[in-house]
């Protein structure tokens, strides 16, 4: 056996020792967590949301979810039924612990919003570059009258962490 056969065959004897170690060792597969498996920084932050003078027949929050981490820019979706929404919107706002407005923009229908039905809507979100920390979101009904009667409202908290 030459030098160079047997530099060849301890080269390939070891990506194949290598080999059979990586595979005992490394996860089968790479999978992106769950939504149960995120990280919540605060217990107190889980749960159901909080409806007011609504229910979950009303509006429902597909994201984020009560006790998300988010980051400074996020998506809000869901779907409410059309007398939810005044002009196809309704006011979303982010405060943060103290009840200070982080940000406030009108949800938008996705969809013809004149109907009883659930009609999806979306809207971004963006909270000042320096904030990090707890916050809450609450979904408005829109109400044009102004009579504190027809007020409804689903809110839940987060935490804002990138």
């Amino acid at each position: 056996m030459t030098k160079l056969q047997y530099a060849i065959s301890i080269v390939l004897g070891l990506i194949i020792v290598f080999g059979g170690v990586a595979l005992v060792v490394l996860p089968e597969k790479t999978v992106a967590p769950t939504v149960s498996e995120l990280p919540i920084t605060d217990p107190s932050q889980t749960g159901q949301p909080t409806y007011t003078n609504a229910t979950p027949d009303d509006i429902v929050v597909t994201l984020p979810f009560p006790g998300a981490v988010t980051g400074k820019s996020f998506s809000v979706t869901g779907k409410a039924r059309g007398p939810w929404y005044f002009e196809a919107s309704f006011p979303v706002v982010v405060v943060d612990k103290e009840g200070a407005i982080l940000d406030q923009k009108p949800a938008q229908a996705q969809g013809e919003w004149m109907t009883t039905e659930f009609v999806d809507f979306k809207v971004e979100l963006t909270v000042p570059e320096s904030y990090i920390g707890p916050a809450t979101l609450i979904l408005k009904k829109d109400n044009p009258s102004g009579e504190p009667e027809r007020d409804a409202s689903v809110s839940f908290p987060f935490t804002i962490e990138y």
